[in-house]
């Protein structure tokens, strides 16, 4: 307690990022509208708004707590992860042919979502303690062994797609610890042609590399002509017809038109996922452009903030949080709009999900700790 005290009194208070928390706030205030908006029932707005009201106390108490005491427990914060993980594959629930939620009765936790904070703070304390071997064999090694285990239980549930996001986040990470750019320049000779390899296995018809719904979606994505892939293609389909109808302004929130995707129940679970297709539907392109730019402006803090981070560890923290938020918003997006096959991400701070919210706050407020103990020069 006397450490915390401690720390609050040598907080510089002046460089308290208050644009960061007015574009989560907003953000986060246009979602639950459009959630209350997308759905028949008033369930998933008031659980959304619960989740915003418990995000703000979670952000404040991270912000208040000086990140260098929370990465003295990175170890800790790794094992809690694994056993989350590993207690979706033995209790968790199954929806759709996937394990990601265990069911506490008053929320579906979903530990994948805390996965991706959790080896944020692990991989910035980890990076620190040996940035002096971060271009050595055996510290690449033993970096990667790390983020394999983990990788592995989330790609297992299955879920492709937070593996995927994951991946890019540990590659960025490493990348702002000072990995040096002939290491990268080696990787990317290595990795490129063996990509080209694992692509080239994937399209063929008897691989074993992917589940057979996910070379379905892959394949339905290539050929959206071929009738066999309809069904598959029918929600991306609709997403797109819906962000097209928006125009320029929407058609509003709540509307009743019967011309609207949302209204004629075209897509399915439109709250999650696939929420910015009603955004583009409902508030048009004002209001998709609206969400981009908040998203883009969150991602600018967290660079920023990074950028004056008075450690490595912070550096990594909040870097890594705004390539996490960059990525993640451009896959759904990306998805919403047919560039990428479809997937199943949330758009950070939109989507229905009380885990996913609650992971980003708890992030926010760690990152807002950073920029207060940011050092005048």
């Amino acid at each position: 307690m006397s450490y915390i005290l401690g720390a609050l009194k040598r907080y510089n208070y002046k460089h308290l990022n208050i644009r960061l928390i007015i574009w989560v706030c907003a953000l986060t205030t246009l979602g639950v509208f459009v959630i209350a908006s997308a759905t028949d029932s008033d369930l998933y707005e008031k659980k959304q708004l619960l989740g915003f009201i418990l995000g703000i106390i979670v952000m404040v108490i991270t912000a208040l707590i000086s990140y260098q005491f929370i990465l003295r427990f990175y170890t800790f914060f790794y094992a809690i992860n694994l056993i989350l993980l590993l207690a979706v594959k033995i209790l968790g629930a199954n929806h759709m042919g996937a394990k990601r939620w265990i069911d506490l009765g008053f929320i579906q936790l979903q530990p994948s979502e805390f996965t991706k904070i959790f080896l944020i703070i692990f991989f910035a304390a980890f990076f620190e303690k040996f940035s002096d071997r971060i271009n050595t064999l055996p510290m690449l090694g033993s970096s990667i062994g790390l983020f394999v285990v983990p990788w592995l239980l989330v790609l297992s549930q299955p879920d492709l797609s937070t593996s995927i996001v994951i991946g890019v986040l540990f590659v960025s990470m490493i990348y702002v610890a000072g990995l040096s750019y002939k290491i990268i320049g080696i990787a990317l000779a290595v990795t490129v042609p063996v990509a080209i390899i694992i692509i080239y296995i994937l399209i063929q018809p008897n691989q074993s590399l992917l589940e057979g719904y996910q070379l379905n979606r892959i394949n339905a994505w290539l050929h959206p002509e071929d009738a066999r892939y309809r069904e598959l293609n029918r929600q991306q389909d609709n997403s797109v017809m819906a962000v097209g109808s928006g125009g320029l302004w929407g058609k509003g929130l709540n509307n009743n038109t019967t011309t609207s995707v949302k209204n004629g129940k075209y897509l399915s679970e439109p709250q999650t996922d696939f929420i910015f297709c009603i955004v583009g539907e409902e508030l048009g392109f004002i209001g998709t452009t609206g969400v981009i730019i908040l998203l883009i402006l969150i991602v600018i803090e967290c660079f920023y903030i990074g950028g004056h981070a008075p450690d490595l560890a912070g550096r990594i923290i909040a870097c890594g949080f705004g390539f996490l938020i960059a990525t993640q918003s451009f896959v759904n997006i990306a998805v919403v709009t047919r560039v990428l096959p479809n997937t199943g991400l949330p758009l950070p701070f939109v989507s229905y999900g009380l885990s996913s919210l609650l992971s980003l706050f708890l992030s926010v407020g760690i990152v807002l700790n950073i920029a207060l103990q940011r050092r005048d020069s």
